[in-house]
This record gives structure tokens, sequence and C-alpha cells, in this order.
């Protein structure tokens, strides 16, 4: 058997390392354009913001190390096209320019997803920085541990504007945040954990554009200003942070099944719409369990999840992936917040028959050092008080209580289960009704 698997990060290895463990004897070639593989973007804000400071500390394994268990991986080439008929793949080196053609029997795609650049006048200059690749970290790095350059001007705030923002903030950078949308993280969160959010910003010092859209760059060389339809700002860095598009180009004509954003649609398998195709990671969607229906939600969590199961069936399994529910949590300052399931604008969009509760409450006893603030949202189903999703904001472990909810929204539990459920208690942590319990009690 012989396992072609297009790309080597977080899906890819992971599929790659699980099918050479339950399927010895086949031939797994892994292809990857960059010469890092296994590694954990998701550190790439904390080691811009030097809370460390050896990139290899994001790479869980290296090339070498697969090399030494029978994975031939093959960085530094890019494959440039797929004939699902033929089974057969074009292949580029990187190094050499050389073009060749390689067959597969069973192919994984995990491509992974580049990071979206605006239609910005002179985009291109130089300090322009987006924030996906190793090597975009070491560019930024590179570039912010410069004392010189002071001004910095994050565009987009999702989760990686939000992280470079405290980046930034951490190395005494002067940080304006701007963002075309009314709210930070509007996909994620609701305007209740969102104003929580941008008052933190705004207590940390930074500047909070939000309803302003950005139109072009001014400098020679470098970045030296950024326009936007309300003004002008002097800028020594600029990070673009406006999302991310998968790597599924190359695929256009190989016939496989695909959402409209290019993502590839798989089932629960993992499997495409061909035979003997696969594909998982920020390339791919998902089954979202609530909502019922596949959509693009690139995280790490997931992406290694799907990157299992698929190398578990690459080595012939059949074993599924039950659905996401779209946790994510985010560091914002010295507040946390995290999500699961979905939040009230998602159930205004489709239509549900639903209620919320929001509940502030405290997170620990009074009588204990360190008691702080935390809100929790819940949305859930009118009629029945089946929980949709929750969301929670506040400090001190607060974000960790997500946890909880997804569980409960995925074995399908009502509010009132979540009001009895026998949660741990000491006084430094909690309280006897935990904020959780009292939002299910409400809910009732």
């Amino acid at each position: 058997m012989k396992i072609v698997i297009i790309g080597g990060v977080a899906a890819g290895m992971s599929a790659a390392a699980k099918a050479k463990r339950m399927m010895r004897d086949a031939e797994v070639v892994v292809y990857e354009r960059t010469d890092v593989v296994s590694f954990g973007a998701c550190g790439l804000p904390y080691f811009v913001g030097d809370f460390f400071s050896d990139p290899n500390e994001m790479v869980a394994r290296t090339a070498e190390k697969f090399r030494e268990t029978g994975i031939n991986v093959r960085d530094k080439h890019e494959v440039l096209s797929v004939d699902t008929k033929a089974k057969t793949l074009r292949v580029r080196s990187l190094e050499t320019n050389e073009e060749f053609e390689d067959t597969y029997e069973r192919l994984m795609i995990a491509t992974g997803a580049s990071a979206v650049i605006p239609p910005i006048e002179n985009v291109r200059l130089q300090n322009v920085f987006t924030l996906k690749s190793m090597e975009d970290g070491l560019q930024l790095k590179e570039a912010a541990m410069k004392e010189e350059m002071k001004d910095v001007i994050v565009i987009g705030a999702g989760y990686i504007g939000i992280e470079v923002v405290e980046a930034m903030k951490k190395l005494g950078k002067e940080v304006r945040l701007v963002q075309l949308g009314d709210r930070v993280l509007p996909d994620s969160f609701d305007h209740e954990v969102t104003d929580i959010m941008e008052a933190e910003l705004r207590e940390h010092g930074v500047h909070l554009h939000l309803q302003e859209a950005v139109k072009a760059f001014k400098g020679t060389e470098k970045v030296e200003e950024v326009v936007t339809d309300k003004g002008t700002y002097k800028a020594d860095i600029v990070v673009i942070a406006t999302g991310v598009r998968p790597n599924t180009s190359f695929l256009q004509e190989s016939g496989i099944e695909m959402l409209r954003n290019g993502a590839i649609k798989i089932d629960e398998y993992g499997k495409t719409s061909l035979t003997d195709i696969y594909a998982a990671g920020d390339c791919a969607s998902v089954y979202h369990l609530v909502r019922d229906e596949h959509v693009y939600i690139p995280l790490a969590t997931t992406a290694n999840k799907i990157g299992r199961i698929v190398g578990e069936n690459l080595a012939g399994a059949t074993n599924t992936f039950p659905g996401t529910l779209g946790s994510a949590c985010v560091k914002v300052m010295d507040v946390e917040a995290g999500r699961t399931g979905i939040s009230e604008e998602e159930a205004k969009k489709l239509e549900l028959n639903y209620r919320t509760t929001v509940i502030r409450d405290k997170n620990q006893t009074s009588y204990y050092p360190g008691q702080e603030d935390i809100l929790v949202k819940l949305v859930y189903d009118a009629e029945t008080k089946v929980i949709f999703g929750g969301q929670i904001v506040g400090k001190q472990g607060a974000v960790l209580r997500v946890d909880v909810l997804a569980a409960a929204i995925a074995k399908k539990m009502t509010t009132e289960e979540l009001g009895m459920l026998d949660l741990c208690y000491a006084p430094p942590f909690a309280r006897t009704w935990d904020v959780l319990n009292v939002a299910g009690n409400v809910s009732k």
C-alpha cells in the first residue's frame, strides 16, 4: 500500500504517524512545501511577543524523527496538481525547481490555509506582515524586537489579531487595532463578551478603531503610515490578520467537492467525494454538531483529531469523527474568554427557537484571596431547554469551564441537567453553586 499525504503540519503528520503505526509495511510519503513539519502555529503570537525565545519549541517532532519511523518526509516540495483518475501527482522541488510525477494508492490532502491579503494599496511595502507560517513568525519577531519600531497597527480583530496585540503590548509598542466590523471577534462571541474584551484592550492602552476600513499604506520602501476611511496613522509595523483561505487552488480541476470558499468537503471518515482520497485540517470542512451542516472552522484541535482518524482509515480502519462544536478560547490581556456550540448571532441566522441567559457572578468564594468576576452566557432551545451554545469570560481559569459546556452540548444536556451537574468545589476554585450550576438553574 502506498499512501501519499500532501501537507506535513498538524493533520498531515498526525495521519502519517498513525497510518505508519497501524500498517508497518505501508509506504507513507509526505510532501511539505516548507522546511518545517509538525509545527504548532498557534504559538506564533507568543513567540513574537517573546513569551519564549526558541522557535523550535513549536515543533512537536522534526522531519528527521519522522524519517526514523519509516515515513518518507519530502520537505521543500510542492504538489502542483493531482490527476485523480490516474492517481498521480505532479510535484516540484523548491530547492532544484525539478518537476516529477509520483503515484498513490490512497491520498490525503492536508495543505492547510494561507492568510488572506486584502486589496490594500501598497500592501507589498516592507514591514507589512501576516502571521501563519514559521517564516512569518521569524520575520515579524525580528522586526518587533527592534527598539526603533515603536508604532504597530494590527488589521483584523479575530483570534490572531487579538493575540498579536497582546504580543506587541508586551514588547512595549504603541498599538492600534483596526477592525472593519463593529466588534472584536464578532464571528465567535456575542456582544456581552466582546464588550468586556474591548474594555480590557482600552484599559491596557490599545487604540481600538472599530467600523474603520483600511484604504492604503504609505511609504517609500517601508511602510510609514496607514490610511483608513477615518484617518491616517503612523506605522512602523503592520500585521494583517483578516482571516485565512484554504490552500486548495491546485485541486480546482480534480473533481473533488468543495464548499464555496474552497474548503474540501469531507464526511465523518475524513473521506472526500472521490474514492481513496481523504482530507483534514485547515483545507477541509468539518461537520458541526449543533448547526447540522458542514462548516469551515480552522482549528488546531479539530485538525489533529480528524488527522488521526484519517490516518487510521488510510490504514484500513473505518473510524469516525463525530463532529465539532467550534470550541475555542482566547486570552485578551488579563482576561480570558471561551466559547462552544453556537452563539446567539448564529442562532438568529439559523432561525432557531431559542432563549438566552446571561449570568454575572464570581469565580470563587469571597473569603479566599483572588475572587474575580465571571460572565456566562447560555443559548438553548426555548422548548426543550437543550443547550445550543455557551460563552464565558473572566479570569483565573474561567475559560476552562467552557470544556464542561462542550461536554454538555455534545451529550445534548438540558439547562436543568446543567443546573444539577455535580461539579467540584473548594474555596480557591469555585463556590458551592458554581456559576455553571447557577446559569443552568436560572434557565430551567
